[in-house]
């Protein structure tokens, strides 16, 4: 077998693998769906029924009555978009002064943000609630929304690898020039970033519009309810009731899949580039 024709082998080979796993990883997606419109009698038939008879959209306007689902969408929105504005407004930021500038403390500092990283969440969940309960924000969304402002370790960490990747030249050139420092992150590294920060986007925008510990610790009224604890509270009013709550779940998932879908390219890019360099 020539060269051309292992390459060609390695390729289909490739291909086939990446197309069972897509089987296997959007399998639970389609059933998600499936069952959020069918009528109650076809949920647990053997062998399953992929398609429903008939479709059952009612299971959505139901589902949608059971539960204020707009109050709860609105505030899901409202900490998204706004703890996604912040990290995209800090993070990069502070990644580029521990890529491209010099201070002293920058490696012990760094160090220490890396460190922050490997604190698992629990550690820190009590400290945080009893700081936030001395602020008077417990019962905000402001324990979701303002700490983004001030950085990720994960995001820092993950856009410092990338601007690192970026030649000094383009720095220097535009130092040459009489380009402020702030002049030269907004206007030559921020646009040639655009992968990478769209990548802290979008898992910021995942991680906000999935959370569910944090609403559960720091929302208090049920007027402020995210789309996540509304979920569980659907579940502990109405959980026998598998199409309608498949149909509020369907709800949750469908915009990150829509969001993922269109954002996929820059999303990978972004993540491939910030390995290139450490």
């Amino acid at each position: 077998m020539n060269r051309k024709s292992k390459s060609r082998l390695t390729n289909v080979s490739a291909h086939v693998v990446l197309l069972l796993a897509s089987v296997f990883f959007i399998t639970p997606f389609i059933w998600l769906v499936s069952t959020s419109l069918k009528p109650s009698t076809q949920i647990f038939t053997w062998p399953p029924e992929w398609i429903p008879k008939p479709f059952t959209w009612k299971n959505y306007s139901d589902a949608m009555e059971y539960i204020p689902f707009f109050t709860y969408l609105k505030n899901t929105v409202v900490i998204t978009v706004l703890s996604t504005a912040g990290a995209v407004l800090s993070c990069p930021l502070i990644a580029y002064s521990f890529a491209k500038l010099r201070w002293n403390g920058k490696k012990a500092l760094f160090a220490l943000t890396v460190a922050v990283m490997m604190i698992p969440g629990q550690v820190t969940m009590i400290p945080l609630f009893v700081l936030f309960n001395k602020l008077g924000w417990v019962g905000t969304p402001l324990p979701l929304i303002v700490p983004l402002f001030f950085g990720a370790p994960f995001f820092i960490f993950l856009l410092r690898q990338f601007f690192l990747g970026l030649p000094d030249e383009l720095l220097d050139a535009a130092r040459i020039d009489g380009a402020h420092e702030f002049t030269i992150y907004w206007k030559v590294i921020l646009p040639l970033a655009k992968p990478a920060v769209l990548s802290v986007a979008l898992f910021q925008f995942m991680n906000s519009w999935t959370d569910f510990i944090g609403p559960l610790l720091y929302l208090t009224n049920e007027a402020s309810y995210t789309m996540s604890l509304g979920l569980q509270q659907f579940q502990n009013q109405k959980g026998s009731e598998w199409g309608l709550m498949m149909a509020v779940a369907t709800m949750m998932t469908v915009p990150v899949v829509i969001l993922f879908f269109f954002t996929q390219k820059k999303f990978i890019q972004g993540i491939t580039f910030s390995g290139i360099k450490g």
